[in-house]
């Protein structure tokens, strides 16, 4: 193993962008893993993780941003949850966990060749520090907590998920 890393998850929504900026800066991140398909956002509230602006900002912090785009959900997949979420009535902002059908698909589709030592060979051997970012306030409502998982397991490592 290349070195102990720590391992953090971030979603955007219910941050603004000063407090966004500050989680990671206070919680030590010197990496900004990246496992949107998508990665901008509509609105002014959170025009500062659209990517070039998010990347921007980063560097000026002194972390390092690296784009994982393997990890991020097809729209094939993000619609199986879209379809799971207006079966029971919630939003996409409001959902609380992912849907088992979602789950299933993406651990097929994206994790099933994943390994920790490919994560961190994209990271670099320097990682101390790395969140992984996608949008959902709450982790277990999005992928980013599928992979969070298998790394830590992986690395035996705890995580530690930031929310506003």
């Amino acid at each position: 193993m290349q070195n102990q890393i720590r391992i953090v998850t971030i979603g955007v929504y219910g941050f603004d962008e000063d407090g966004f900026f500050s989680a990671l800066t206070n919680a030590g991140v010197d990496t900004f893993c990246d496992i949107r398909r998508r990665r901008g956002l509509r609105g002014s509230a959170y025009a500062f993780a659209n990517s070039r602006r998010l990347q921007d900002r980063l560097a000026t912090l002194g972390i390092r941003y690296v784009y994982i785009k393997e990890l991020a959900p097809s729209q094939a997949i993000r619609d199986i949850q879209k379809t799971d979420d207006n079966r029971i009535g919630v939003g996409k902002r409001q959902r609380a966990v992912l849907g088992p059908a979602f789950v299933q698909a993406y651990n097929s589709e994206c994790l099933q060749n994943f390994t920790a030592t490919k994560f961190l060979d994209a990271v670099g051997p320097d990682t101390r520090v790395v969140v992984l970012f996608c949008v959902e306030r709450e982790p277990e409502a999005c992928h980013r907590w599928l992979v969070a998982r298998r790394l830590a397991q992986e690395l035996s490592v705890e995580l530690e998920h930031i929310k506003p």
